[in-house]
């Protein structure tokens, strides 16, 4: 049963609540594992991922479209929803954040468990094209029309963004056939190795269960996009770019996976409303457990 298969991975998340709430190994390790393994770890990973995946394939080029395709109507859809019902930037940032973003760690957990090497080449090339886009769409929904600097800030934190720079180190070690030489792909695999449990414990260290007293509707109707349209979006889009296999497996699954925790940070740097964001990442979180293996199990992966 797919359950008994990927619960270790939200067992790794338990896991990491428990320990940050027990103060162990410190307050102090939590903020820096987050931070070693965004900075190091986790952009190995996306390198090692990306350089073996097959760039030219014409199923992963429609598998880059079909995510891309997904993530846009989704935001056309809640750009829709806000002209019909104003609010300001900052709640609508994390609205559109716990919609369109996704963990990155459990995303690509969840793959390798189901799909093994060959489905973490395949999510390396979704997360080529998603983390630029998604990052740019979330600093926009955040961004009063009136703000000078929404410009040079969203400029200045692409190109800052670690993941985006492997994604794009990735892809041009792959498409020229370079590769890792010297037998540096061991060192980057070896780095890789630790992103994602680390991640999962980062995750569960980082859950707020004391925002979700507020705003329980809102919460619930965001979770729900989430968790329950998206993977839906993600299947009918797939369906008309032809995927299948593995590719449409993958695409699913980044729909299904719950919002990124670093979408709090991006909140709080912005001034938006950083409560707001800290219940729709635990939401989705705790949701997730049970979302997750009957959205897949629905579309028919066991």
């Amino acid at each position: 049963m797919l359950f008994f298969t990927i619960w270790p991975l939200f067992a790794m998340i338990c896991l990491g609540f428990i320990l940050a709430r027990s103060r162990f190994p410190s307050e102090a390790f939590w903020p820096a594992a987050e931070r070693f393994n965004y900075f190091v770890l986790f952009p190995a990973l996306l390198v090692s991922s990306l350089v073996a995946a097959p760039l030219r394939d014409p199923a992963i080029l429609r598998l880059g479209g079909a995510a891309v395709a997904t993530v846009l109507l989704a935001s056309a859809g809640l750009v829709v929803l806000r002209r019909l019902r104003p609010v300001p930037a900052a709640r609508f940032g994390p609205a559109l954040q716990g919609v369109v973003r996704f963990n990155t760690y459990l995303g690509l957990a969840v793959t390798a468990t189901l799909a093994g090497p060959e489905g973490l080449g395949r999510a390396a090339v979704v997360l080529a094209v998603l983390v630029p886009l998604v990052n740019v769409l979330s600093i926009i929904a955040l961004s009063e029309r009136s703000e000078g600097q929404s410009a040079t800030l969203l400029i200045r934190t692409i190109l800052r963004n670690p993941l985006i720079l492997a994604c794009i180190a990735g892809m041009t070690l792959a498409l020229s056939g370079i590769g890792l030489p010297f037998g540096s792909d061991r060192l980057v695999k070896l780095l890789a190795q630790g992103s994602l449990p680390l991640g999962l414990l980062c995750v569960g260290a980082a859950l707020q269960p004391a925002a979700l007293r507020r705003e329980v509707t809102a919460l619930a109707g965001n979770s729900a996009l989430r968790l329950l349209a998206m993977p839906v979006l993600g299947a009918v889009i797939g369906g008309l770019f032809g995927l299948n296999g593995v590719e449409a497996l993958v695409l699913v699954i980044f729909c299904a996976i719950p919002t990124a925790p670093t979408a709090y940070v991006l909140t709080r740097q912005m001034n938006g409303d950083g409560t707001l964001m800290a219940g729709i990442v635990t939401a989705q979180t705790l949701a997730a457990v049970v979302t997750i293996p009957v959205v897949l199990m629905l579309f028919g992966y066991r």
